[in-house]
């Protein structure tokens, strides 16, 4: 049995643009909801990003960045935007390399999810790279981190500490403890 969601959607009357940046746009959204009455909505579009787990042997390894939106300095996993006409497995590949130095050949597509839905569309692809090989990072000129070498027996003790507070860095740390059978 099909249950419709119907009495759910809310219909797009129109869009108003209200910034057009490089990484994201916003709009104002008119929409009919399905009660009929109208309502406004304010949209953050975004091409997507690819996030990383890489891990070695019994490691982990992430980023460490300053994040103006937050004003803190973060501990994530390697992760970036996908770039007009890039496919998010080339994309995963080139952050691999760019952020932390790694390659490998064994990169498998776990999740798709949304950051934020509630007012944005912003899509993370979230891979695997086991086998990591390194060798020296290409960070971008913009980009300033320190990589971070985590044991996996130290995941879940860091993450109740509340060192992971990125929530793509939370999906994927959860994942590595669940398949490695931490939790």
């Amino acid at each position: 049995m099909t249950i419709s969601n119907e009495h759910l959607i809310e219909n797009t009357r129109s869009r108003e643009d209200i910034y057009d940046g490089k990484i994201i746009d916003v709009k104002k959204l008119t929409v009919e909801l399905p009660n009929g009455k109208e309502a406004y909505r304010e949209v953050v579009y975004h091409k997507g990003a690819v996030a990383v787990i890489a891990v070695d042997g019994e490691s982990m390894y992430f980023v460490k960045q300053f994040r103006i939106s937050t004003e803190e300095v973060l501990l994530e996993v390697p992760a970036g935007k996908i770039e007009i006409d890039e496919h998010p497995d080339e994309t995963v590949k080139k952050e691999l390399k760019e952020e932390i130095g790694g390659e490998s050949d064994k990169i498998e597509k776990l999740y798709e999810f949304y950051v934020s839905p509630g007012f944005s569309n912003e899509l993370i692809h979230l891979y695997e790279a086991a086998d990591v090989s390194f060798s020296d990072s290409q960070l971008e000129d913009d980009e300033f981190l320190d990589i971070v070498k985590v044991p996996l027996t130290e995941l879940k003790d860091r993450m109740h500490k509340g060192e992971f507070r990125d929530g793509k860095t939370l999906v994927a740390v959860h994942h590595v403890l669940l398949s490695n059978g931490y939790l």
